[in-house]
């Protein structure tokens, strides 16, 4: 089955459990230490993923694993609570496929979250960094294979991945809930092992300010479909080569989840503003 076609019956599966006259304008993606965002929108419909023809399931800690649709700032949206990785064994096909589904539930935007660790020293864990640019250092790409010429041109310009508009937005909220906001590239590995410390200098190099294992295929794959994508990253924690410490999954988690309310706010701030446009 040709992915079109497995797109157009998962979408299919969740139209039918959408209310009556609902469409998503704006998709979420929730990453790791972040789906108590998921608790903010006013539910209207749960779709767990294992009830998606075609969507893979979320192995990961701390991902729910359900497509939550809703209103969240008066805004409807559809939010991917969980989201596929490379490192889980998910081709670049699979861990796109949420976004693809949104972009075929009619979202014109969508606002990726992540937890990422901090490459710049100055940095906090606990507060958000605004993604302004992205290097994807994954080894793969979502748009590898045959082109869908309704989905997206061939040769997608990547020149502003990231929306203006919504960066603009994003600053605002910033600045009026008076939350520290970095702003910075992110660099996008395989994973699932940590940087070595060497690995975290080459990165700090290449211009990096924060790294992690998800996002920038999603990315791709958005801006492939002519949607508007707006990206942030919880640091979870920051990496200094001379003074390396670890990162266990759990102090991630908990990190991320401080990032969380500040995070939780800005997108407030971003849909608050969508909706004057």
């Amino acid at each position: 089955m040709q992915e079109p076609e497995r797109l157009r019956q998962a979408a299919a599966a969740v139209q039918g459990r959408m209310p009556a006259g609902f469409r998503p304008r704006v998709g979420l993606t929730l990453g790791t230490g972040l789906s108590g965002l998921a608790s903010k929108i006013q539910v209207k419909a749960r779709v767990p993923y294992a009830e998606i023809p075609g969507l893979p399931v979320s192995t990961v800690q701390s991902h729910q694993g359900e497509l939550v649709l809703g209103s969240l700032g008066g805004v409807a949206v559809a939010a991917l609570a969980g989201r596929f990785h490379l490192y889980e064994g998910y081709s670049p096909l699979e861990v796109v496929r949420g976004v693809r589904l949104l972009a075929e539930l009619g979202v014109e935007a969508m606002v990726f979250t992540c937890a990422a660790g901090g490459l710049d020293p100055a940095m906090q864990a606990g507060r958000v960094m605004l993604i302004k640019d992205h290097i994807n250092l994954t080894g793969q790409n979502p748009l590898t294979g045959p082109n869908f010429d309704a989905w997206g041109e061939r040769f997608p310009d990547m020149s502003q991945p990231y929306d203006p508009g919504l960066l603009a937005l994003a600053r605002r909220a910033a600045q009026d809930q008076k939350i520290t906001l970095y702003e910075g590239v992110y660099v996008g590995l395989r994973g699932p092992s940590m940087e070595t410390p060497a690995e975290t200098r080459m990165l700090r190099i290449l211009g990096a300010d924060a790294v992690g294992m998800s996002t920038v295929l999603e990315v791709i794959a958005a801006r492939h479909r002519g949607l508007k994508v707006l990206a942030c990253a919880a640091i979870s924690n920051v990496n200094i080569p001379e003074d390396m410490q670890p990162a266990p999954i759990e102090l991630v988690i908990e990190n991320a989840s401080k990032a969380g309310a500040g995070l939780e706010a800005i997108i407030a701030g971003v849909l608050a503003g969508m909706q004057g446009q």
